[in-house]
């Protein structure tokens, strides 16, 4: 029996539209209007990510860690940066199905600012005070409510004298202006902004917190399927943070420029010089997503019970692709 060449072309238009069907058109990609975000805002203005990948990027500022993850759980992002608690948290709720971390971003730049007349001089002073944090389960909440434990505080929805209180940075702000709460959790440049326009004094960094001084404040996810779908795209969107990060630790004070253009298209605001020049010197940028921090924040999440029973995170790091392109640039391997 002779087979028909139009059947076979047929076939064959049929198996190359069906592999292009699985390969990505454009990458919807998530951040946070932050300073421990720079690479993404950096990457925004420049389109540098766009160039090193060959697709368009549909970008989508989230506020803080939670609602970033639901987005991928709701499929209406492809991959994002965010901070290690709301991936945990994300993580353990898909029992590792959803999502992995395939690099690192940012390390620091995380802390407690108190208003200069809240009183707050010592760790015996914040009875009865009010601390807000970004989103209730975010890093900096979870952060803030294992120190005030381990201090003996309570809050009060469990009888104690502390409250601790979700709010937006740009709420933290108007409230300290307001003298509506006494102090806030959060990161930059929100650290830096409630310092010079809250009337706001740094009152702990948190990398003190942390051996080293390192801990990891944003790394990048991807969806599991899309990173079986786009490899390619996913490695070389890797490539691309790479130079990015290698970009603004080259020059700071160019970089710096970047961000806050960016931070005023997004926001309808730039910040003031002496605002994002503090903020950038407190934050590290970097690729390696510092993993044993990562299992520091899930230790700290279950000690307030945020999380009921030790968490499984095996097979939460996906780095082959990033050590791939670190060992191309000639750049030391992080941990598998």
């Amino acid at each position: 029996m002779k087979t028909n060449p139009l059947w076979v072309g047929l076939l064959l238009v049929l198996s190359f539209s069906d592999g292009a069907a699985d390969e990505a058109r454009v990458l919807r990609l998530g951040h946070f209007p932050n300073m421990t975000h720079a690479q993404a805002l950096m990457a925004r203005a420049s389109g540098q990510f766009e160039q090193k990948i060959g697709v368009p990027i549909e970008w989508t500022s989230f506020n803080a860690g939670p609602t970033a993850i639901e987005a991928l759980f709701a499929d209406a992002v492809d991959a994002t940066f965010v901070g290690p608690n709301p991936t945990i948290n994300g993580y353990i709720k898909s029992k590792g199905s959803k999502f992995v971390i395939v690099a690192g971003s940012a390390s620091g730049g995380a802390g407690l600012v108190v208003r200069r007349d809240a009183g707050i001089r010592t760790e015996r002073d914040f009875h009865g005070k009010i601390i807000a944090t970004p989103q209730l389960g975010n890093t900096q909440d979870v952060a803030a409510r294992v120190w005030f434990l381990a201090r003996g505080y309570k809050t009060r929805e469990k009888g104690g004298s502390l409250t601790v209180i979700s709010l937006a940075n740009p709420d933290q702000l108007t409230m300290m202006q307001k003298k509506e709460i006494h102090g806030a959790w959060t990161v930059e440049p929100w650290l830096s902004r409630l310092e010079f326009d809250g009337n706001g004094v740094l009152y702990l960094d948190e990398k003190t917190l942390w051996p080293q001084g390192q801990h990891v404040t944003t790394h990048l996810v991807v969806r599991k399927a899309f990173l079986a779908s786009n490899p390619e795209l996913i490695k070389n969107l890797l490539r691309a943070l790479v130079e990015v990060t290698q970009t603004i630790n080259a020059d700071k004070a160019d970089a710096t420029q970047v961000v806050n253009a960016e931070l005023k298209k997004l926001t309808g605001k730039a910040l003031a010089d002496r605002v994002i020049d503090q903020a950038m010197q407190r934050v590290e940028f970097t690729w390696d997503p510092i993993r044993a921090s990562l299992y520091g924040a899930a230790d700290a999440a279950r000690e307030i019970g945020f999380l009921r029973t030790e968490p499984n995170l095996q097979g939460i790091y996906s780095l082959g692709f990033l050590n791939q392109v670190l060992e191309e640039k000639g750049l030391p391997l992080v941990a598998p």
